[in-house]
């Protein structure tokens, strides 16, 4: 008796490994997005929930919780129980950027989060309403030098990579460009539509079908190469401005506490999705460049990006806010 006792708990012991490394949901998991539907991170996050939703016995679902340049949605996912259930969609923004824009943040990456999957990376696009009298990048920098406070760039937000590009372009520039924040890519897209805003430097995915319905015109790109889904928009360096490189990215924390192996089987299934060639090519074609591989690179990118933002946030005095 007592042997088939020991026996069983030597076979719990041994199973329990077993478990955890099969560790999948049994119920639905929901990504918090923490910005307004439409925009690049909210189409990312849409393609990989669909995939994954289609042979799951539950599906993934998303919650647009937008607000505070990203802040409350990610709070929200922060302060979620670490169960394996929620997860908060991270971006250059909210997760990088924000540390060092704002002086109180509701949240501390390190402290509150872990990184769990790296989706994407795209670059930023410059493009223009029609009616501005620029179809270079030179000819737009004479433009606004000659109309300086006259003309508007809409943005996601204060903070906002988006946001920044254009204040390092005016501080090194001269261009006087008058900044006009909204709650996130697609209100500030239907802005420039409407001619309200003149100029926007925006993720790719958010502004290519305008572009490409010729809604609004694009004069450069912020990558080092140019964009496949954009081949014949040139780069800053190419269009004469060396030294702007911006490629925002995006990816999924979960709340700190969240035991190894649910991360690990959270990251498993993201993979699985972004490697389905149906999902590579939808992301493509939005100028999307799919990324994936552990948690451990996504953290690493995480740490370099925020200490990258800080430096340029302090060394072009950019105003914090409380």
């Amino acid at each position: 008796m007592l042997r088939r006792i020991a026996l069983a708990l030597l076979a719990g012991l041994i199973a329990t490994p077993a478990l955890a490394q099969d560790w999948a949901p049994d119920r639905p998991v929901r990504i918090i997005l923490p910005f307004p539907p439409g925009g690049s991170t909210d189409l990312v996050a849409r393609i990989l929930v669909d995939r994954i939703s289609r042979g799951a016995p539950h599906p993934w679902v998303v919650e647009n919780r937008s607000g505070a340049n990203g802040n409350i949605g990610m709070e929200a996912a922060a302060r979620s129980a670490p169960d394996g259930y929620t997860l908060g969609a991270c971006t250059i923004g909210n997760c990088a950027i924000n540390a060092a824009i704002y002086r109180r943040m509701p949240y501390d990456i390190e402290r509150d989060l872990v990184p769990v999957f790296w989706s994407g990376s795209v670059m930023n696009v410059v493009a223009v309403h029609p009616s501005v009298p620029a179809t270079t990048l030179p000819e737009f920098i004479a433009w606004a030098r000659a109309n300086q406070g006259r003309i508007n760039y809409g943005s996601s937000g204060f903070g906002s990579s988006n946001h920044l590009t254009p204040e390092l372009l005016n501080g090194r520039l001269g261009l006087g460009l008058v900044h006009v924040p909204f709650r996130g890519g697609a209100p500030a897209l239907q802005a420039l539509l409407a001619n309200q805003v003149q100029v926007m430097i925006e993720n790719i995915p958010t502004k290519i079908q305008a572009i490409r319905a010729g809604q609004i015109r694009a004069i450069a790109v912020t990558g080092r190469e140019r964009d496949p889904a954009l081949p014949d928009i040139p780069t800053f360096e190419e269009a004469g401005v060396p030294g702007i490189v911006v490629e925002p990215w995006f990816g999924y924390m979960a709340p700190r506490g969240t035991p190894a192996h649910v991360v690990a089987g959270l990251n498993r299934a993201l993979n699985a999705a972004i490697a389905d060639p149906e999902v590579q090519q939808r992301l493509r074609g939005l100028g999307v460049r799919p990324e994936g591989g552990t948690p451990e690179r996504f953290g690493e990118h995480v740490r370099s990006e925020i200490a990258r933002w800080r430096e340029v946030v302090e060394r072009n005095n950019i105003e914090r806010l409380d």
